[in-house]
């Protein structure tokens, strides 16, 4: 194939390379299984280059879903508690999954339901902008439970935004004032918009 992309033909190697000399570009071997194998007339250097440059962008397009933590104790206080419960949903907001955990000590591990109830109250404050990946269990001395984003939510808070936005724009645009006409010295009045 020509740099154009057109077919050549069936070429012996001597006269392949001597072509892509012509060209001043490589001779690159596309298909070696096929029978004859096909080669490329290209620049390898900018192949390689561009081929770089995609596989760039397509990681930069990726988003990075990390697990985030946030630790609570039985007896936490409420402010603390509106504290960290604030910053799991801004997690949660960024696209972040967040495992939650409650840490006991000596004896309060013997009262796992406090920790539950603080666990359900968590959940119930997140609401739909959550979805409960992992349900509450002990795991040793300490209670787990792992939130991630409810992507449906997501999509469509997005999706009315977008469309008050419009509403919005078109309502703005039917409510416009008229420009007020003009009145010259001698009395006589004309618009500002007709030519």
């Amino acid at each position: 194939m020509d740099p154009d992309g057109g077919q050549l033909g069936i070429k012996p190697l001597p006269e392949a390379l001597l072509i892509a000399r012509n060209f001043d570009l490589d001779l690159v071997e596309v298909a070696p299984t096929a029978n004859p194998p096909v080669c490329r007339i290209m620049d390898y250097g900018k192949f390689k280059f561009d081929e770089a440059q995609r596989a760039k962008e397509s990681r930069r397009k990726t988003t990075q879903v990390g697990i985030k933590e946030m630790k609570y104790r039985p007896k936490i206080g409420p402010g603390d508690f509106d504290t960290k419960t604030r910053q799991v949903a801004k997690f949660l907001e960024e696209g972040h999954k967040v495992k939650i955990t409650i840490m006991f000590r000596g004896r309060e591990v013997y009262h796992a339901e406090l920790g539950k109830k603080i666990l359900d109250k968590i959940a119930e404050q997140m609401g739909d902008n959550a979805k409960v990946d992992n349900d509450p269990r002990l795991d040793g001395r300490n209670m787990v439970m792992v939130l991630s984003p409810n992507k449906a939510k997501k999509q469509s808070q997005k999706s009315t935004a977008a469309n008050a936005t419009e509403d919005a724009v078109a309502h703005a645009a039917d409510e416009a004032p008229n420009p007020a006409p003009q009145v010259n010295e001698e009395g006589a009045v004309h618009a500002e918009d007709e030519d």
